[in-house]
């Protein structure tokens, strides 16, 4: 009796021993099992003592999470460190925290609205009240933001009811918060305290404010609380922090060449483009020089796509808003959109078109089409106009109305994979043909939690998404896959690439849409006669030629390949005696359509080369009385000095093997 009540007792405490563990799944696809209530943390030191010491954030079933948090169930953990996206944006949202601090610190009182990590830093709103900001002393902020980090305080995490919630920030007299609370429910609040500050936010955030070694405020902006001219002016402070003080050092060295670069810089110097405040802000105007780079890069597109068997439309730069209402765009873009064009006459209201897509679902359903005539491909360099808040805008590379290089191809369900390949061959020629050598390709799926966003049929999603993995598996591109980017119509392929200053930029797009067609009623006759429904791929190369040559021109840093160049070869006499030698030249040189020109000031020749050099002209041809006798001239390249003295033909060989470098 004795035995049986010992066995019986080894029994439950053997099941309770089982029942308190948890199997952790890591991303080797190891498991190891730990004791319920085990923290993230705890466990990154049993793996290694070393990699805990560079762990900044988990994630626990795909959701990210501080490294305190203790598990209590099955599950994939993974870690991030500074060399991960994930690590990074979550040192700077804690930056972000420390550097609201630091106000309040120097400056009691002032009020805090959102301060979120962003691509390079974080930022945060603030209202300063009477405080002028212009006397802001950014230097004292920076060292107080040290000084707290070296006090190493952690930042602690605690679930807050609503009601206390409203209670501490109606104390704090922050209205900014009290909005921002009133919004959620009971049971999705959290305050993060770190020192003697507590802040609203979901968090993730890192172990301690040790992590940070160096910071740097980098710019004082104005923002609209919640990007709402309506509303209360902010002030914006953009920061960058690091986990050393060399890694900062680098970097604002790389922002000091890439002021140099700037194509809002280079855009004025080299007379490419301008904003005029009578025409209207973000609404950029294409000087002659500008517009020969953008009308090259289009006829490049053009080959390019009627290789591909692309047919070329236009649509108007205006539609009817029941054409966007049907598309689903004006339900989740109309905020961003222009107002409505009253026509009282029709009866109706127009919109600016915001975007290209709605017009060639309706090209398509111009004529009946046939399984035959699969895939249609039809593209357009068509103008969008999109409402961005003025405190948004920034250069080209934010603006109100931009010109996309669309296409849209329809196609069957057992076309898409392909087609998809095809559209990934094209992006990589163009970076190929620019010289961006460093890029990554990254599938943008559905939020996994939040599924609110997006229309269409779940089945069709699944099958959308599957298309584009294994479209990428085939091409044998490397990618990676990130939840809760997709369109709201479907998911996509984005291409980021990687300028001369290693910035990493979103250029190329494909997404593969099934609700679009089903919206437009678009139908095909397959080969039994019955009606089907198309696939439709939407891509852009380029994205926009605004911001495509925004970022081209900082990545050359203005100097051009010759193929775009507005002036590509510069002729310059140094003496009048050999002008009409210089004007022969110049007319051999347009009738073989190369742009070229003649500096006939007189100035000495050094001059004309500075300037030639600053306007960064690809080619200079010096001529005098040597060069003119001999039937030749001396050739300067930008980007290589003095080539020497060569015959005209030779030259002109010169030329267009420098000109096919785009194809090669």
């Amino acid at each position: 009796m004795e035995n049986s009540f010992v066995l019986t007792i080894v029994f439950l405490l053997k099941k309770f021993e089982i029942m308190s563990k948890i199997n952790i799944q890591f991303p080797d696809s190891s498991i190891k099992s730990y004791s319920k209530g085990t923290s993230c943390l705890e466990i990154v030191k049993s793996i290694s003592n070393s990699l805990s010491k560079k762990v900044l954030v988990a994630s626990f079933n795909d959701k990210l999470i501080d490294l305190s948090s203790k598990l209590n169930e099955d599950g994939l953990i993974k870690f991030y460190t500074w060399d991960d996206d994930e690590g990074k944006s979550t040192f700077w949202h804690s930056s972000a925290h420390i550097l609201a601090e630091s106000v309040e610190n120097i400056y009691p009182g002032v009020k805090f609205g959102i301060g979120p990590p962003i691509a390079n830093g974080f930022y945060y709103d603030i209202d300063f009240g009477n405080v002028d900001v212009s006397n802001i002393d950014l230097s004292k902020l920076e060292d107080k933001f040290k000084e707290l980090c070296s006090i190493n305080s952690k930042f602690k995490r605690s679930e807050v009811s609503k009601k206390d919630a409203l209670k501490y920030f109606t104390k704090k007299k922050d209205e900014y918060k009290l909005e921002l609370i009133n919004e959620l429910n009971d049971g999705e609040i959290s305050f993060y305290e770190q020192g003697k500050f507590v802040d609203l936010c979901k968090g993730p955030h890192i172990p301690s404010t040790k992590y940070i070694k160096s910071v740097k405020i980098l710019n004082v902006a104005g923002a609209y609380w919640r990007g709402d001219e309506k509303n209360n002016q902010l002030t914006r402070l953009y920061a960058i922090s690091f986990p050393k003080q060399k890694l900062l050092d680098d970097y604002l060295n790389k922002l000091e060449e890439a002021k140099k670069r700037d194509h809002r810089k280079l855009g004025k110097e080299l007379e490419l483009f301008f904003f005029s405040d009578k025409v209207g802000i973000g609404l950029p105007i294409w000087l002659p020089n500008g517009n020969i780079i953008r009308e090259n890069l289009m006829n490049f597109m053009r080959d390019q796509q009627e290789d591909q068997g692309y047919q070329h439309v236009a649509s108007p730069h205006i539609g009817s808003k029941k054409l966007y209402v049907t598309s689903g765009h004006y339900e989740k873009y109309g905020e961003s959109s222009f107002q409505p064009i009253q026509v009282p006459s029709d009866n109706d209201e127009y919109l600016l078109k915001p975007m290209n897509c709605p017009h060639h679902c309706e090209i398509f359903n111009f004529r009946p089409h046939s399984y035959k005539e699969l895939p249609i491909r039809i593209a357009e360099f068509g103008t969008v106009y999109r409402y961005e808040q003025s405190g948004e805008l920034h250069g080209m590379t934010r603006v109100r109305g931009f010109t996309q290089d669309d296409a849209h191809i329809f196609c069957t369900i057992d076309q898409v994979k392909n087609e998809v390949i095809a559209v990934m061959d094209l992006i990589l020629n163009v970076f190929k043909s620019l010289s961006f050598k460093n890029y990554k390709v990254q599938i943008s799926l559905r939020d996994k939690n939040d599924n609110s966003k997006y229309i269409g049929d779940k089945k069709l999603w699944d099958k959308a998404e599957r298309d584009l993995i294994d479209a990428v598996k085939d091409k044998g591109v490397d990618a990676d896959v990130v939840y809760g980017e997709a369109a709201f119509y479907g998911p996509k392929i984005d291409f980021m690439v990687n300028d001369s200053l290693d910035r990493e930029w979103q250029l190329g797009t494909i997404q593969v849409d099934y609700q679009l067609p089903n919206r437009f009623n678009l139908e095909y006759t397959d080969k039994n006669n019955n009606k089907q429904t198309p696939v439709l791929i939407h891509r852009a190369p380029f994205g926009s030629m605004e911001r495509f040559i925004a970022i081209l021109t900082e990545h050359c840093e203005g100097n051009f390949p010759l193929w775009l160049a507005p002036n590509q070869v510069i002729i310059l006499p140094i003496n009048e005696k050999v002008n009409s030698y210089a004007q022969d030249i110049n007319e051999k040189l347009k009738s073989l359509n190369f742009r070229s020109s003649i500096d006939t000031r007189v100035e000495k020749i050094s001059r004309k080369i500075r300037d030639a050099e600053i306007k960064k002209i690809p080619y200079m041809l010096i001529i005098g009385n040597k060069e003119k006798k001999s039937n030749t001239v001396s050739v300067r390249r930008k980007t290589a000095g003095d080539i020497g003295e060569l015959k005209i033909s030779d030259f002109l060989k010169l030329l267009n093997e420098d000109i096919s470098i785009k194809t090669n």
